[in-house]
């Protein structure tokens, strides 16, 4: 029997899941052995009460979330947060996520860069697909409200010690005008 899979933009509704999901993000973090930008049970309910969020279930079940973020006056926009809950890895959901996340990042900010940091290679590839390029941190946003996001990380003394121009994460960023100047 095929499972019923759901990816879609979170709202009021969605607010009970919230401890659920920090829950999930704080986990795969400690799994990982990274660090992960903390964000308050309100922070993210503001995030689903405004549509930046995506969640994602299977068969009625929370599988999968993500949130978005703008950053320096719009102009740069981050899809932060993707999770996807354990059982549920492995069978393209995160990719479906960040699918839907794009999109919407797209249509709410049609001009701004997309960004996001990375340690793993899948949400690197998904980003590659997405038109993301890797590129140095210089070219990311230089708004301190990010980059004090980045102090919950293990690394972060990688981040302080070279004055934000390096750290263990790739750095990815999609252009909107370099896509239309293709075109």
């Amino acid at each position: 029997m095929e499972s019923k899979v759901e990816v879609l933009v979170a709202n009021e509704g969605h607010v009970g899941y919230v401890p659920l999901i920090l829950e999930t993000i704080e986990a795969a973090a400690k799994v990982r052995g990274t660090g992960i930008a903390k964000r308050t049970t309100e922070y993210v309910e503001q995030k689903m009460r405004e549509g930046k969020a995506i969640i994602a279930f299977v068969d009625g079940e929370f599988a999968g979330f993500c949130y978005i973020e703008t950053w320096g006056n719009k102009q740069y926009v981050a899809n932060s947060g993707l999770i996807v809950v354990e059982r549920f890895r492995g069978h393209g959901l995160a990719k479906r996520i960040k699918q839907t996340a794009f999109a919407l990042s797209r249509k709410l900010f049609p001009n701004a860069k997309l960004f996001g940091l990375t340690s793993g290679a899948a949400v690197m590839k998904i980003n590659t697909e997405l038109g993301y390029v890797p590129v140095t941190f210089a070219d990311l946003t230089d708004d301190d409200s990010f980059w004090q996001g980045c102090q919950g990380c293990v690394n972060h003394d990688v981040l302080d010690r070279t004055d934000r121009r390096y750290c263990i994460c790739t750095a990815m960023l999609f252009d909107p005008k370099r896509v239309r100047g293709a075109e």
